[in-house]
């Protein structure tokens, strides 16, 4: 490899959810309680015009996560079909940074009001950006490996962290 072997990230903020024990596998729009993005107070400007967008890249690091990486995993809703962990979206990663797309509600001051997150309590934000209409949409993008199983409709659900009947 070119370049450095290592970085170093110092958190931003911190994100407040509602989740102390568990948290959902993807983040659902209109979920219960309060998503609260605490800006460090240093980086309070960097929000001005943030208002204008209807949704956010937040990134973040995935502190609680103890299991180290395996390069084979096994999605909890994918029938038993093993891929390659970079095929997946399992938090387990040689780098622990997490994703999520979240819509923007408000702003007050250094506090970034969402609808719901995928994270525990606490957990340390790495980075905001704008989501973009055109640039971040992708209108050709596809299910990739997800296309193939026998029960996609019903998996897809899962995925995305609809509740519904079994």
């Amino acid at each position: 490899m070119d370049g450095p072997e290592t970085f170093t990230f110092a958190p931003i903020g911190v994100i407040r959810t509602p989740y102390k024990e568990n948290a959902p596998y993807q983040p659902i729009e209109h979920d219960e309680g309060e998503f609260v993005i605490h800006v460090d107070p240093r980086y309070r400007d960097g929000l001005d015009a943030l208002e204008t967008f209807r949704y956010l890249y937040v990134l973040y690091a995935i502190h609680r996560l103890a299991r180290e990486p395996d390069m084979d995993v096994v999605p909890p809703w994918a029938g038993g079909k093993k891929i390659g962990l970079f095929a997946s979206r399992a938090p387990a990663r040689p780098n622990p940074i997490g994703l999520s797309v979240v819509r923007l509600l408000e702003i007050r001051d250094n506090r970034v009001y969402t609808s719901g997150m995928d994270v525990f309590d606490g957990t340390p934000l790495l980075d905001l950006k704008p989501y973009l209409k055109d640039l971040d949409a992708k209108t050709d993008a596809n299910h990739g490996w997800v296309e193939d199983l026998e029960d996609r409709d019903h998996l897809m659900l899962h995925i995305k962290g609809i509740p519904h009947d079994a």
